[in-house]
């Protein structure tokens, strides 16, 4: 977290378990975050996997919601499906309602689903201000066609985040054809203990983001085209 704020980013989503693609994050983490003066929003998952939902997992995110609410975070990131990958769209009304008054992701869950037209219709009408997505390929780069296509249906009314192998090699990119948020970890591998991840406690190769890769970033992107 620090690694990002001093490297320049204008938000962050903040997340717990990285190597697992990001878990919801502890209460401690949600109150030492909002010291410092930027964007906050939580990732609402409470374990890895799929992101069909228990009704126990339900209010588990239900609670979560309402701690980031209290700790003073500007927004959370939010997703469920059902078993064919379509947007759970009551699950996602009760959890959007939870959040009302605060910045609301549709995080990328929005990947799986099989018909992306109608899942974008879908997240404006619950009241997402942002869909993070890849564009339904593996990375962003790789989805960029479809990208651009969700940025022509959505024409202002949600903004398109593309996310998931950003970096500076292709931010300008994005940059060039209108994206104006990009999405990404700015990670490096860090030295791991092999005691740690023998014992399990870290998986192998940890990354961390790192203040130098998010300067490289935003060089790249608000470079004069």
């Amino acid at each position: 977290m620090a690694e990002a704020v001093a490297g320049g980013a204008g938000r962050i989503e903040l997340c717990s378990a990285l190597a697992l693609g990001g878990l919801t994050p502890s209460a401690g983490l949600m109150r030492a975050a909002v010291a410092h003066d930027l964007p906050i929003r939580a990732m609402m998952r409470p374990r890895d996997g799929d992101f069909v939902w228990s009704a126990a997992e339900r209010d588990a995110i239900l609670h979560d919601i309402a701690t980031a609410r209290a700790e003073g975070l500007e927004g959370v990131v939010l997703g469920a499906s059902h078993p064919d990958g379509r947007l759970d769209a009551a699950a996602l009304s009760e959890m959007a309602a939870a959040a009302q008054g605060m910045g609301r992701t549709l995080h990328r869950c929005f990947d799986l689903v099989p018909d992306w037209q109608a899942a974008l219709e879908t997240a404006i009408a619950l009241g997402f201000d942002h869909i993070l997505t890849s564009g339904q390929a593996l990375r962003a780069e790789d989805g960029f066609d479809r990208l651009v296509a969700l940025r022509a249906q959505a024409a202002g009314r949600i903004v398109i985040l593309p996310g998931s192998g950003i970096t500076p090699a292709n931010a300008a990119r994005f940059a060039a054809a209108g994206f104006a948020e990009l999405h990404a970890s700015c990670a490096a591998e860090m030295p791991a203990d092999p005691r740690v991840t023998a014992f399990g406690f870290a998986p192998p190769g940890p990354r961390q983001t790192r203040a130098d890769r998010v300067e490289a970033l935003l060089a790249a992107a608000q470079a004069p085209r």
